[in-house]
């Protein structure tokens, strides 16, 4: 069920009137209810997947909970009897039973993940390697389904179950309060990837109807929609049509392209996750942030901190800080300390670390070769931006460039274009394709189709550049604002004829210049794929 469809409104227009209509203690038991009529309404089949996660990990981390509470209890009772080594034996015993509760959750849960995604992408490789050895022998593709929102959903639990084994959250004890965790609707089809500390807060609680926090939730949503109607899928016509034909579109046309992704993909992401914020909002449920104004990084790590902010933090949660200090590395990294000096044995473990983090951030993206060299790209240009980062500030300190207002434009430019020129893997889907098409930048000088009027053969009247134009200005003067606080705050703070013209305003434009599919229903989000 498509955010942006007629359908999901209906939907929502249903769970918000019985959400503030029934006694407060069902509204929980409500949500779980909607949540899995929603993914039931994406497939029936869909929801065996998502029951199968959220039975195995509940179990499980009820075990590792157990573990806890039996060491508490049996420590309390001997306290007196047992030594300092015997205390630390059985603690150790204990440790040694969770991680295998851990190690199975994570072997279930991650595996039916790899299957169902992966599987195919693994025979078709397993192929290529058979021919080119010389056999004809060819392994049969799996009719795999791969349930909608399964990466996020299952990172989600994931995450859950090793909180529980670092004890850094308690088990949930109620099974179906377990299952709207992983279940919760608004964030199943593109995130954010909460945690359990942060969303159960709000998730469980009694909310009484308040009149700003709804009106602020239905603005997010229609903030929302504006980027996704009116930009994201306005601008995709453009897109679709140069990757589409690449020996027709080819040199400028692929910068034009690039540049062209770089606006959707962030009107497209940003829209869905303004509208999964702006549902659990009305809810009165408050959900992790996702972004902060990534297109003013000035450098691709800062980047990284601020788009799709819950992904990054879960990868460097959950396999940066456990790889970079297990002890094989520390054990690689005395060894390298020893043999090949300080420098390189203080920078492996975080290079180590680093490849595998861009290494499952391909993969995760994508079961295909183009995620993979995508991940690797930022990888690589992170670490070599690490390594200059010395010559970097000689350089800042010498022309007296860190306040600079020019150079700060100058940088956060050279980070768009970089992301930009990363994601051309995105685009095309295939390696090979995509670096031929990116050197035809240099080679096929046809920079005189930005401005003899050749955009215009691409699906995109003049009308449509303008709509894109002031869709970006108010973007940009969006994000510039909310450096000192959120635009909703400054609009309601307004006179109310202001606030009625600006918000009335943007619903007028959302209806009447959105790009619509078939039966009224926009196109499907990008991050809805992964």
């Amino acid at each position: 069920m498509l955010f942006t469809s007629y359908r999901f409104l209906g939907f929502i227009a249903v769970l918000f009137l019985l959400y503030y209509t029934i006694p407060k203690r069902f509204q929980w038991q409500l949500l779980l209810v909607f949540s899995y009529i929603f993914y039931f309404l994406a497939d029936p089949k869909y929801v065996l997947y998502i029951a199968a996660t959220t039975i195995s990990i509940y179990w499980l981390g009820c075990k590792i909970d157990a573990l806890y509470e039996r060491q508490s209890i049996y420590l309390k009772d001997h306290k007196e009897t047992l030594s300092k080594e015997e205390k630390k034996s059985y603690k150790s015993s204990i440790r040694q039973k969770q991680w295998k509760v851990l190690l199975l959750g994570l072997l279930i849960n991650l595996g039916i993940l790899a299957i169902v995604k992966y599987t195919n992408f693994t025979i078709a490789n397993m192929n290529a390697a058979l021919r080119l050895f010389g056999s004809e022998k060819e392994l049969r593709f799996w009719n795999v389904v791969l349930p909608m929102g399964i990466s996020f959903y299952t990172f989600q639990a994931v995450s859950y179950l090793i909180d529980v084994y670092r004890g850094t959250c308690k088990a949930e004890k109620n099974l179906f309060r377990f299952a709207l965790f992983v279940s919760f609707f608004p964030q199943l089809v593109q995130g954010p990837i909460s945690r359990f500390g942060d969303l159960s807060r709000t998730l469980y609680a009694e909310h009484r109807f308040d009149k700003r926090t709804v009106c602020y939730g239905l603005q997010r949503i229609l903030w929302g929609f504006f980027k996704k109607l009116v930009i994201a899928d306005r601008i995709l016509i453009g897109v679709n049509a140069i990757i589409s034909a690449p020996e027709r579109y080819s040199g400028a046309y692929v910068f034009v392209g690039m540049l062209f992704y770089a606006l959707e993909l962030y009107a497209d992401f940003t829209g869905g996750i303004d509208i999964a914020i702006g549902v659990a909002e009305v809810l009165g449920i408050t959900v992790a942030e996702n972004f902060n104004r990534p297109y003013f990084s000035k450098s691709i790590k800062e980047y990284w901190r601020r788009w799709h902010i819950t992904m990054g933090t879960w990868f460097t949660d959950y396999i940066f800080y456990p790889i970079s200090v297990c002890r094989p590395m520390l054990k690689l990294s005395k060894f390298s300390r020893k043999h090949f000096g300080d420098i390189i044995g203080k920078r492996l473990p975080v290079y180590l670390s680093s490849f595998a983090v861009w290494l499952a951030t391909g993969i995760w993206h994508g079961a295909s070769w183009n995620f993979i060299v995508w991940g690797l790209g930022n990888w690589v240009v992170i670490m070599v931006s690490q390594e200059l980062e010395p010559l970097y500030r000689k350089f800042h300190g010498r022309f007296h460039l860190e306040n600079n207002r020019g150079f700060q434009m100058v940088q956060i430019v050279r980070t768009v274009l970089l992301m930009s020129c990363l994601r051309t893997l995105d685009c095309y889907r295939d390696v090979r394709l995509t670096f031929r098409m990116f050197g035809t930048m240099f080679t096929n000088w046809n920079w005189h189709i930005l401005w003899d009027g050749s955009l215009l053969d691409i699906g995109l009247s003049m009308a449509d550049y303008g709509i894109l134009f002031v869709g970006m200005c108010i973007l940009i003067l969006v994000s510039m604002a909310q450096r000192t606080g959120t635009v909703r705050d400054r609009i309601a703070a307004k006179p109310y004829p202001i606030q009625f013209v600006v918000w009335y305003g943007m619903f007028l434009v959302v209806l009447l210049v959105g790009i619509y599919g078939i039966g009224y229903d926009a196109s499907q989000f990008i991050y809805n794929q992964f």
